[in-house]
């Protein structure tokens, strides 16, 4: 029986599973990660507000790994020697397999000197509370909430959530009664953050901060961060609460490989999310570096949508074909605000903007009833 390893238990991951059993895949599946639950990041956004608790976001996917024939061992990858196909883990057990897919995600870069003084909201769950419980300790102050990039791959970013942050903390003092005694910033190396969602959307995105009484602070390369204050070539910013989100970079353990790496540090693939060099290797999510235009998004939705393609060729080898399936490259993003939503879709040439509006809100919260549905 042919085997499929699959590194990681995150969106990617998950969606290969259930595509290749779509696909009427009979192998043997196995994964390998830390934990056998998603962290349904995306709605982490809610916790400061109530909406969501952190322990609502945590799936045990047990039921799901077992309706699917999936073999999860508990163990963190330590290497890969991809010309012989295994996988080594700080369990001492090693892997080989006919297929193997590295979507074990990304880490988050930290070598700006300070940042530990900073909170990273997408390092996860427990990030998201411990910012929601510095926030209600809080009786006024300045929060500052910024983002950057991968030097070596611009690309490398995931700005969306730390606009939703702004503008729902926004919101959420409001309601609380409390906005006047607070001053948000949001604070970048780039001139116009978030352009890879469009320049209109960079123009709405700013002018709902002016609309809104945020400072800006952009386009000054970031020296430091203080536990009380931002440091950048064009000034400081003192803060009692600094949300930062640094650019990503691959695993560690990816360095000590055979496989082809990208300026930042991640998987070099091809369109159908195949690891160059290397038959039977696929990446998909935000472990690798895929051809694309400069908007390609790093995004759960953009990692379903290689994780789609990974199986689709999978499944085509183990028929005896070729693989050919390419993965679409295409950005969804609903900006949530509390209140309302703002939503941004990119495919091709076509970039649509639609301002804040109240069923978006509704809309990103259905859409995380039906994601979850497969895995409850």
């Amino acid at each position: 029986m042919s085997h499929v390893l699959i590194l990681g238990s995150g969106f990617a991951a998950l969606t290969v599973i259930r595509e290749l059993r779509r696909h009427k895949v009979g192998a043997q599946i196995t994964v390998v990660s830390p934990r056998d639950a998603l962290h349904y990041l995306p709605s982490s956004i809610w916790i400061p507000a109530g909406i969501r608790k952190g322990a609502e976001l945590k799936l045990p996917l047990a039921n799901f790994f077992a309706r699917n024939g999936v073999r999860h061992v508990a163990a963190s990858v330590t290497g890969m020697n991809a010309a012989e196909k295994t996988v080594t883990t700080d369990t001492g057990e090693v892997f080989t397999a006919d297929h193997i897919v590295i979507a074990s995600g990304g880490r988050f870069l930290r070598k700006l000197p300070g940042i530990e003084n900073a909170i990273i909201p997408c390092e996860g769950i427990g990030a998201a509370e411990a910012m929601t419980e510095r926030l209600a300790a809080l009786e006024s102050g300045t929060i500052a909430i910024g983002m950057a990039s991968n030097p070596n791959e611009p690309g490398a970013i995931r700005g969306g959530p730390m606009f939703e942050y702004l503008f729902i903390l926004d919101t959420l003092l409001r309601r609380q009664g409390r906005r006047g005694k607070f001053r948000l910033v949001f604070f970048s190396p780039a001139k116009r953050p978030g352009n890879r969602l469009g320049e209109k959307a960079v123009d709405g995105l700013l002018k709902e901060m002016a609309k809104r009484g945020i400072d800006t602070h952009l386009g000054h390369k970031m020296v430091r961060i203080e536990p009380n204050k931002v440091v950048t070539e064009g000034g400081e910013i003192e803060a009692d609460l600094i949300l930062f989100q640094p650019g990503m970079t691959g695993p560690a353990w990816l360095e000590a490989t055979d496989l082809p790496m990208s300026p930042g540090k991640m998987v070099q693939a091809d369109a159908l999310a195949r690891v160059m060099g290397f038959e039977g290797i696929w990446v998909a999510g935000d472990s690798g570096s895929y051809p694309g235009p400069e908007w390609l998004p790093k995004q759960a939705h953009q990692a379903d949508l290689q994780a789609k393609a990974v199986a689709a060729n999978i499944a085509a080898m183990l028929r005896g074909d070729l693989p050919k399936t390419e993965f679409l490259v295409e950005l969804i993003c609903i900006m949530d605000s509390l209140d309302k939503g703002m939503i941004v879709f990119r495919r091709g040439n076509l970039n649509i903007v639609l301002p804040g509006m109240k069923p978006l809100h509704w809309l990103k919260q259905a859409f995380e009833n039906h994601y979850l549905k497969a895995y409850r």
